[in-house]
């Protein structure tokens, strides 16, 4: 890392929305001065980006990791939402992150997670109250409330989501959104209650509802939940209320890219860069008060070079007048990271996944590629005797969501789309409360998946009959301890062995990671039981009545 005094190029005054050539004088830090010339330079020099609201567990790195591979992106800041640590380790989880990201040069700004855990419907490993929340957000490195996910309690006033509400307000802190699909005055209503973005939209009809009532909306690019190509027609108009974001990253894709992808995306769609610039840069700094320059007088020196205004190739990022990355290459050094984890529970039997009915029918979950949301089937039940079974020919698959807290009886489902025609995969990481999700052709396989995640106190594992894969994370059952290419490669090696499987969806295990994500619709698995998100309560397995009595549900 070397610290600098000087920068020239073409300065992309994103702020002032100009360009001109000239030099970025700094001082302890900061920039004391720039200095306009005349002369013509091959690299531009702009605003660092900021990722707007992203879970940094979801990468499986450490927040030093992650930054050691972001910064190669020209990522300067994040909004991170620590909750899902939070919700296996608790305040314990939350202080992790925070210690972690001390010393990654890289700016995160982290928020107190509002829903640990995500609902009452559901075993998580901690509880973070109101007085906990406060707490937070006292803190002068607690920048946010994190999204208020359990926007049913928004809407009905319930007295400890309010609470929480009120404390952001006390302590002059922005509230993030999470309510997929939530329209008219149920929409308003959550947003006047004091609720400021949303990166859950999946449809412009609805996100120009919210933009209509005052909400910043994100436009979202993830692993696995993909907007942008729906969202993106917003920014000519609305580029004032957007930011980008990724949400979710696995390892593998990382490496690839961030934010840096967003920004090309949209200009090769047209649009102005100045207005992408905003949106990339700008937006979020503003809205979250972040602590991170935008390349005025007086700012930190917060920014990166680039090679030219359409491929934004990243040659430098610098932050604090330091050089952290150049050339694709971090210059943050190795480091040991200490593992936390909350794990309890024993190694399961095959007969722990049998389900016996007499129905013919059931409900079955029905994955969707790109989205978080899930659709209701109803098919037939496939059966040995009494014995319900996964039926692989027609792409009906047993799930399981297995307590990882406490000695439970594991909850059965089915589920269409994930296409394995030979084998499971299982996963600790299970939004939100991360128990352990599995899907699989037949419950030795799924068991066997199952217990190897129990033997290594989380990670991600694959199996057939003579083959097994397995991915340790052993900081929460969420994160690794090593770099993102040793974890990206591993990560990238159990993915494709889910391919290899027969899985056709773009990334299986991020998918199966949402299929115990209650709140949003529209059929879910928690530890406790299937779960109807448009009605949020549990639902019945197996059908009593016909389809024709449930006109939101389709036929298998």
């Amino acid at each position: 890392m070397k610290a600098i005094e000087r920068q020239s190029g073409m300065i992309v005054d994103v702020v002032n929305a100009r360009i001109y050539s000239g030099t970025v004088v700094i001082e302890d830090g900061r920039i004391s001065r720039i200095e306009e010339d005349n002369k013509s330079y091959g690299h531009f020099v702009l605003p660092g980006f900021v990722d707007a609201h992203i879970h940094i567990e979801s990468s499986m790195l450490t927040p030093y990791e992650f930054a050691r591979i972001a910064l190669t992106h020209g990522t300067v800041a994040t909004v991170s939402d620590p909750h899902e640590i939070a919700n296996v380790c608790g305040m314990e989880g939350v202080l992790y992150m925070l210690e972690n990201a001390r010393a990654a040069g890289l700016k995160f700004h982290f928020g107190a997670p509002s829903c640990v855990p995500a609902t009452s419907f559901e075993t998580a490993g901690a509880v973070l109250n109101a007085d906990d929340v406060n707490t937070l957000l006292k803190r002068n490195d607690i920048f946010y409330l994190s999204e208020m996910m359990n926007y049913p309690g928004v809407l009905f006033n319930d007295a400890e989501v309010m609470q929480k509400i009120a404390y952001a307000k006390a302590n002059n802190k922005p509230v993030d959104g999470h309510a997929p699909g939530l329209r008219g005055e149920d929409a308003e209503k959550y947003i006047k209650a004091g609720i400021s973005t949303d990166h859950e939209c999946f449809t412009i009809e609805e996100a120009l509802d919210k933009l209509k009532f005052g909400m910043k909306i994100l436009i979202r690019e993830g692993s696995a939940a993909r907007n942008f190509e729906a969202l993106i027609p917003l920014l000519p108009q609305h580029y004032k209320n957007i930011m980008f974001c990724c949400d979710d990253k696995h390892p593998d894709e990382l490496l690839l890219g961030h934010i840096n992808e967003h920004v090309k995306r949209a200009i090769a769609k047209g649009n102005d860069v100045m207005k992408v610039l905003q949106c990339a840069c700008v937006n979020p700094v503003k809205h979250y008060k972040m602590n991170v320059g935008l390349l005025q007088k007086g700012d930190t020196a917060d920014f990166i070079v680039v090679d030219n205004l359409k491929d934004f190739n990243v040659q430098r990022t610098v932050i604090n007048g330091t050089i952290l990355a150049e050339e694709h290459k971090s210059f943050l050094p190795n480091k040991v990271h200490p593992l936390l984890n909350n794990f309890n529970t024993s190694k399961k039997n095959v007969a722990d996944f049998a389900i016996h009915s007499t129905a013919k029918k059931m409900k079955v979950i029905e994955a969707l590629e790109g989205q978080l949301i899930t659709r209701t089937l109803i098919a037939d039940c496939k059966k040995v005797g009494d014995e319900v079974i996964s039926d692989p020919v027609n792409d009906i698959l047993k799930i399981t969501v297995v307590n990882r807290y406490n000695e439970s009886k594991p909850a059965i489902a089915f589920i269409n789309n994930f296409g394995l025609k030979d084998g499971a995969i299982a996963s600790s990481v299970a939004h939100d409360s991360h128990n352990i999700i599995a899907v699989g052709t037949s419950d030795e396989l799924i068991c066997k998946a199952v217990n190897l995640l129990i033997e290594n106190t989380g990670g991600l594992s694959a199996v057939t009959k003579s083959a097994t894969k397995t991915v340790a994370l052993p900081i929460a059952g969420l994160i690794s301890d090593k770099d993102a290419v040793t974890i990206g490669k591993a990560y990238a090696e159990v993915d494709k062995m889910a391919k290899d499987m027969g899985s056709t969806l773009r990334a299986p295990y991020m998918t199966l990671s949402f299929m115990a994500l209650l709140v949003i619709p529209q059929l879910k698995l928690s530890d406790k039981g299937l779960f109807d998100g448009g009605s949020f309560s549990f639902t019945d397995l197996f059908e009593s009545h016909s389809a024709s009595e449930s006109p939101e549900k389709g036929r298998f």
